[in-house]
């Protein structure tokens, strides 16, 4: 994390250049925030590695997520964290059902925290808390506002991303912010490994900002105060995954690694089914062992690149339709007979 930029009493950002630091704590638990009790929404493995994170430091009146789907043969990691936990649980399917919880039961928080819930949160449950809700949205708003922010922050190639505190409003991620902060990315990051860097950030920044703004000590800033522009995301399709040939190589080689956790870069070469796992952009043909030829992409032309070098693929290593990982040079000397 290069810097953390919160917001101030003044309404105006205010700027610490330097990595997030932990507040006092008593005990194991942040101080100021031993009285305090919060509702938290989560659902996929991102909500719950940051539960785990924050109930050492908070405590939780109640765990709410969607329930596991008929057709899943796993866990529900959000429901089995919250009993190892002995936190109450309440799942919603929908914003019916969710406002149907808020109806029927009658929560003591005066805040909620939400991390990849994967519901739209009607006005009727951002009202109950007086202080609201905060989201804990994974780039910097707003920048990649929409479902999978991570994912995108890869595929475009950007230098950096981040994380933001945001209180919900009804628009979807419009809300202003309460905290943020900037994370430099390395040029061969993957999803899932960015996705880890960003837990733990979010986790500081919550740590940081809930006993600060339960005191009163912080009123949100709009989110032109971080200076990015507004881009969205979306959720996924396993269509996306589907390498397309006629893309140019540095955009292949991103997807590689956007797609890494899912859906995957799924391929065929020399007739067989596979999945690419790791790739880079090559010179020529003769750069790499198993060098596949790219198109322009639709933005070769005045983009400032030497066309040529957008033109070639190495893939370094993928998963056969054996199902083993292996290098390109292997693939090349087990599968490529009769190409």
């Amino acid at each position: 994390m290069t810097y953390a930029e919160c917001a101030s009493p003044s309404g105006k950002p205010k700027i610490a250049k330097k990595t997030a630091v932990r507040p006092a704590a008593l005990d194991g638990r942040l101080a100021g925030a031993g009285d305090v009790r919060l509702v938290f929404f989560g659902s996929g493995p991102v909500a719950a590695a940051s539960l785990r994170l924050l109930a050492a430091d908070f405590d939780f009146e109640a765990v709410i997520t969607k329930p596991k789907p008929a057709h899943h043969h796993g866990g529900s990691p959000v429901v089995e964290l919250a009993k190892q936990l002995k936190l109450p649980i309440y799942t919603a399917s929908n914003k019916t059902e969710l406002d149907a919880i808020f109806t029927s039961q009658r929560f003591l928080s005066r805040l909620g925290v939400l991390i990849d819930f994967g519901i739209i949160i009607s006005p009727k449950v951002i009202d109950y808390f007086p202080l609201g809700i905060i989201n804990s949205h994974f780039s910097v708003l707003p920048q990649w506002r929409g479902a999978d922010p991570i994912t995108f922050a890869v595929l475009s190639g950007q230098k950096t991303t981040g994380v933001s505190l945001m209180l919900l409003v009804e628009k979807m991620d419009e809300g202003p912010l309460l905290a943020y902060a900037q994370y430099e990315m390395s040029q061969d990051v993957t999803t899932p490994k960015l996705t880890q860097e960003l837990i733990k950030i979010s986790h500081g920044l919550l740590q940081e900002t809930l006993p600060k703004y339960l005191a009163g000590e912080l009123q949100p800033v709009p989110q032109s105060a971080t200076g990015y522009e507004t881009s969205y995301s979306r959720r996924l399709v396993k269509q996306d995954g589907v390498v397309d040939w006629n893309k140019s190589a540095d955009q292949l080689e991103r997807e590689v690694r956007a797609y890494a956790g899912w859906p995957k870069s799924q391929a065929k070469i020399f007739g067989h089914d596979v999945i690419i796992t790791k790739a880079r952009v090559a010179n020529s043909q003769k750069d790499g062992d198993l060098v596949m030829f790219c198109g322009p992409g639709p933005n070769a032309e005045g983009s400032g690149f030497r066309l040529e070098r957008r033109r070639w693929l190495e893939i370094q290593q993928l998963i056969a339709p054996s199902g083993r990982k292996i290098t390109g040079a292997d693939f090349l000397r087990g599968y490529s007979s009769g190409r």
